[in-house]
């Protein structure tokens, strides 16, 4: 009876208490933190002994819910489930979307399809909880996890979950990170998609800021709703927007899209009060398909995703494939929600954006966080390092070594060379090289991998000759490694830049009838706007395009994609592109190469010929490529492909010669791909 009157005043005291609102513009991360774990059944309310971290579970209208407070944010969550359905912050109640429903604010969710036969994973889900545990609850932080357990039950998602966020004392916002797992005794399983997704309130946040050049007041979903749809799904004309400044501009979420290397910090702008939203990505482990892999950010909704996985801009070799018996787990995350405020300033948005973007610096320094409680996340005296120095060896340049500069270095799970980009199940580590060729690649989980690099200016993929085992605490030292890319003799000519995009060809404006205004005058993103492929037949009525070595530019002469010509009642054509180049002399009994090297490809098979026409059987054609649908997303890129084609001397003439590219499989107008670049070499002088 004591101890049930003890309990009664204890709640009543803790419900009269007034929190301490700090109103700080900012506020720096807090320390390295201790955990300890505390068994949840200690009652619904459990409070530690600072006056500013509380952890309570009670009822809000008839539902269960768990609520996080260190004095400068208020989380709630559903309660098993686990989904985040207010954050107040700065005395706006909530951030979220309060008039969507309660596992439509801050939720995870995945696509998944039965079986691995099919690479269709098109059941959807949220990735909900059964259970409810604090995992850790001490002056310092808290940290909770929603958990289900997989069941035998049909057409139930075969996968083990752990939900989990943080709340560290004093830091504007949360950290979130799940763990998902195959049992060993699940049926087989393919997954499309994993992602963390929250929608804020519609009427506070319009500003969106992307990076640096991507940023601008947004439409809002009701604009859309009312627009009118284009030929590609996700792009909008807005006809009748509620900020007149936008009418007649075209809305498509991929026109935000990042690169991994490129995404770190991406979020949404309230102005009345001037609050920043901003998701966090400190570190680019727990995401697939490497550093050149492109993924969604923000968008109209107001939304911010955190994509963990998904096939964008790759296509189905991206789907995770879990055969039955194969046991699999993964750490995704740890992300920072990190939430910044300022009270006066003429320029809010700026000030907000460079406070996050120093907090996302800050966020990737203290990478491997060391207030994680889970023992599938290894903590920084639990992995080891990698380093080296690579060279590169192309005798036709240089006869010495040369530094490769600035190159892009890797750990993935072994494989192929250049396999790393359609790599899913595991964990990645890229660091970018200085300019000797130096590498350190730090905070590397233990395990196997081999080690994979590209260097812009430089065709083709490197990958180490034997699999690196790195053990906790170790530093494995590679020493000079030297990566020999194609090459069979001196070049003769050559068609753009090896960086595994087609970003120096030239890319045409838009019609001024379906423009993101946004884009208009930045010229390096001007493959971002909307039906670029159709201005291929505006140029190219009814000829293709011809390029002459020696007289023609690529940066104004090289269409930046291989695509169909448009013809009447919305029918396409194939297209053949010439190369016009002279050989003053031929070794006929010698073969000649052409390096070529596609930065993406969306079911399209490239024909080669050369001297001859369409009508004569093909020199060489690869096989039906990709699905990458880059060209349509705005991403000029997606996988890349490389191939060295031989060319006996025959079949080339002394003066005058033509190479014809045929890209002959596509349909519609989304089909076709990127070039990287061309290299006509001679033959070898050894």
């Amino acid at each position: 009876m004591k101890s049930e009157n003890w309990r009664k005043r204890f709640n009543l005291i803790l419900c009269s208490s007034l929190y301490v609102i700090l109103h700080l513009c900012f506020l720096p991360s807090s320390s390295s933190l201790q955990t300890k774990t505390i068994n949840s059944t200690r009652g619904p309310e459990l409070v530690s002994s600072s006056s500013t971290l509380r952890i309570r579970q009670t009822t809000q209208r008839h539902r269960k819910v768990v609520i996080l407070d260190n004095g400068l944010v208020q989380l709630t969550f559903s309660n098993p489930h686990g989904d985040v359905i207010g954050i107040r912050y700065n005395n706006i109640k909530n951030l979220l979307e309060n008039g969507n429903k309660y596992g439509n604010r801050g939720y995870w969710d995945i696509q998944w399809g039965e079986g691995t036969t099919s690479s269709s994973a098109n059941n959807y889900e949220r990735l909900v909880g059964t259970r409810f545990e604090i995992i850790t609850a001490n002056d310092d932080q808290i940290e909770i996890s929603f958990t289900k357990r997989w069941n035998d039950s049909s057409k139930v998602l075969p996968i083990n979950l752990d939900k989990r966020y943080i709340m560290l004392r004093d830091y504007p916002g949360f950290y979130t990170y799940g763990i998902l797992e195959h049992p060993k005794d699940a049926p087989a399983i393919q997954i499309g998609v994993i992602r963390a997704s929250f929608k804020l309130k519609e009427n506070k946040f319009n500003y969106m800021a992307i990076s640096d050049d991507r940023q601008r007041i947004m439409p809002s979903a009701l604009d859309r709703k009312k627009g009118q749809k284009l030929a590609y799904p996700e792009a909008v004309l807005l006809t009748n927007p509620s900020n007149p400044n936008l009418k007649g501009e075209v809305d498509d979420k991929y026109q935000y899209s990042s690169d991994h290397k490129e995404i770190r910090v991406h979020g949404w702008i309230s102005s009345n009060p001037s609050i920043g939203f901003w998701i966090i990505t400190p570190s680019h482990e727990f995401l697939t398909a490497g550093p050149t892999k492109q993924e969604l950010t923000s968008h109209v909704g107001p939304t911010s995703l955190s994509v963990f996985m998904s096939c964008h801009y790759v296509g189905k070799h991206l789907i995770i494939k879990l055969e039955k018996g194969e046991e699999w787990k993964k750490v995704f995350g740890p992300i920072p929600i990190f939430l910044n405020s300022v009270s006066s300033n003429p320029n809010p948005h700026s000030v907000l954006w460079e406070n996050a973007k120093s907090q996302a610096k800050d966020e990737g320094s203290k990478w491997p966080y060391n207030f994680i409680n889970s023992k599938d996340f290894p903590l920084s005296n639990q992995r080891g390092s990698v380093k080296g120095q690579l060279f590169v060896q192309d005798r036709y340049l240089n006869k010495n070594n040369m530094k490769a500069k600035f190159a892009y270095i890797g750990l993935a799970a072994p494989g192929k060379v250049g396999s790393w980009q359609w790599e899913n199940k595991g964990y990645q580590f890229w660091n970018e090289a200085d300019t000797e060729g130096n590498f350190f690649i730090k905070n590397v989980r233990p395990g196997n991998y081999n080690l994979y690099a590209w260097i812009p200016g430089v065709i083709g993929d490197y990958m180490y000759n034997r699999t690196i085992s790195v053990e906790p605490g170790s530093t494995i030292d590679l020493y000079n490694i030297v990566y020999i890319p194609p090459r069979n003799g001196p070049t003769l000519w050559e068609i753009g830049i090896p960086d595994r995009t087609a970003s120096e060809f030239y890319v045409p404006d838009p019609l001024p009838n379906v423009t993101n205004r946004l884009f208009t005058n930045q010229s390096e993103n001007k493959f971002r706007q909307y039906g670029l492929w159709d201005r291929y037949t505006d140029l190219y009525p009814k000829e293709d395009l011809i390029y002459t070595i020696g007289v023609s530019d690529y940066r104004r002469d090289w269409f930046f994609a291989h695509v169909n010509r448009k013809l009447q009642h919305g029918k396409y054509q194939h297209t053949t592109w010439q190369v016009k180049f002279k050989l003053e002399e031929v070794i006929l009994s010698k073969n000649y190469t052409l390096q070529l090297a596609l930065a993406s490809a969306s079911l399209s098979s490239l024909q080669i010929r050369f001297n001859e026409d369409t009508s004569y059987r093909p020199l060489y054609a690869t096989h039906l490529l990709g699905r990458d649908n880059s060209i349509p997303r705005h991403g000029i890129h997606g996988s890349y492909w490389i191939f060295s084609i031989n060319i006996l001397g025959n079949r080339l003439h002394q003066g005058e010669n033509t190479l014809y590219l045929t890209q002959a499989k596509s349909v519609g107008p989304f089909g076709g791909l990127f070039y990287d670049y061309l290299r006509f070499e001679a033959p070898s002088q050894t």
